[in-house]
């Protein structure tokens, strides 16, 4: 089911959200917000099925402030939950909600694992309506007493797949279990396998179900393209693609192969970094910093690290090595084409992986152009902007300073996510 509205106003939505909605340059909601604010806000408990970018953040989140404005938490006492897979979709939330909850004068606190657990442990002391947070680091606040969920009337779990994927359901069980009995609940997810429906069943009455594209849909701006190369020209044509104009996304299936290729291609003289789950989260939050700047223009990536980046206009995304499950391609390719941008995403064959690829892309709903390419050819300049790397060797250095933390404050910042 999905409605048309025309305004975020029409949604009945305080008019503080709307005129912040409109000095952040937002006039009018996504098919996912226009389909699910007005039963959010009614209070019904809600299952949106939508793909990566599609606008899910605001969808919840709105609703929630709007809900929650007006009342006071107490220490380590929140009242609204977001529950999400990784760090960086915590403060991905965070930073979406910041503006927001500010004109509604809520205080949100954000609790992730990897960072000082006395300082988000402080951050509830000092009280917030909102928290943000994982689960696991969720769970070890609240055994050591620093939080409590029994006053949280409304909580959101946001790709829930990927909670699943991860083998966060058992911790993310015994946290709905501990929220305010007969509160709301609000769960997205792009698909409903691996145990998520199990958590609908139990957990979300009535709820009200929108769909906003299938489970395997891709919006009509993303242009797939399966590129075959042998195996000798794969280095060479991954530098070329690299070393384009603007940033790019480059996935590997492993952390030790994401930092030895973006070795290699900091070699070639491509502003490259690796991302991936063995650097420490001050590491992480410092690259993707880069990367947003343009300080990084190749971010060298494994799955689980990149769920939940956005950065604006990121038009490329390479699959450098094919993912093997479908779910896992279409999650990569929602790091581009996000809320009605356009995206182009490319993956590198080889001849002994194009079957699997062939079955993958059937099984995604994807049909996409096949081109033989080589390093060099004006074809692979013309598919993703390929050019010869500068092969002056460069070094991305490191900022002076790590930025805030996310759960030590709440924070906000100019760029919209």
């Amino acid at each position: 089911m999905t409605t048309t509205l025309p305004t975020f106003a029409a949604t009945g939505l305080a008019p503080a959200l709307v005129s912040e909605l409109a000095a952040q340059g937002i006039s009018a909601p996504f098919p996912i917000q226009a389909a699910t604010i007005p039963d959010s806000l009614a209070g019904r408990d809600v299952l949106g099925r939508g793909r990566t970018g599609s606008g899910k953040t605001l969808a919840f989140g709105l609703p929630l402030l709007h809900r929650t404005a007006g009342r006071r938490a107490r220490p380590g006492r929140p009242l609204a939950l977001v529950l999400v897979p990784t760090r960086e979709l915590a403060a991905q939330v965070t930073d979406a909600l910041a503006p927001y909850a500010a004109v509604l004068g809520l205080r949100c606190a954000t609790v992730v694992g990897g960072l000082s657990l006395t300082r988000q442990a402080a951050a509830l002391r000092a009280g917030a309506e909102v928290l943000v947070a994982t689960p696991g680091r969720l769970h070890d606040l609240i055994d050591r007493g620093d939080a409590r969920l029994d006053q949280v009337a409304i909580t959101v779990l946001d790709e829930a797949d990927q909670m699943a994927d991860m083998g966060f359901l058992p911790q993310v069980t015994k946290l709905l279990e501990q929220v305010a009995p007969g509160g709301q609940r609000m769960l997205f997810s792009a698909t409903l396998d691996r145990g998520v429906d199990r958590l609908v069943r139990r957990f979300l009455a009535d709820p009200v179900t929108h769909s906003v594209d299938p489970g395997t849909a891709t919006v009509t701006a993303m242009t797939h393209h399966v590129l075959h190369l042998d195996a000798e020209d794969k280095p060479a044509a991954l530098a070329h693609i690299a070393a384009r104009e603007g940033r790019t996304i480059v996935f590997i299936a492993t952390k030790h192969r994401a930092d030895r290729v973006a070795r290699q291609l900091l070699a070639k003289g491509v502003r490259a970094a690796a991302l991936h789950g063995g650097k420490s989260q001050p590491q992480r939050t410092r690259i993707l910093e880069q990367f947003r700047t343009g300080q990084v223009t190749a971010l060298v990536a494994t799955d689980v690290a990149a769920r939940g980046i956005h950065v604006d206009g990121l038009d490329l995304v390479v699959n450098a090595d094919p993912p093997t499950e479908a779910k896992d391609y279409l999650h990569r390719g929602g790091r581009t084409a996000r809320a009605g941008e356009s995206g182009t995403v490319v993956t590198l064959v080889l001849p002994d992986q194009r079957r699997d690829v062939a079955r993958l892309m059937s099984t995604a709903g994807i049909n996409p152009k096949t081109t033989r390419v080589r390093p060099g050819d004006s074809e692979l300049s013309r598919l993703t902007g390929a050019r010869e790397p500068s092969g002056v060797p460069v070094t991305i250095t490191a900022p002076a300073a790590a930025h805030p933390a996310p759960g030590t404050r709440p924070r906000r910042r100019p760029r919209r996510r």
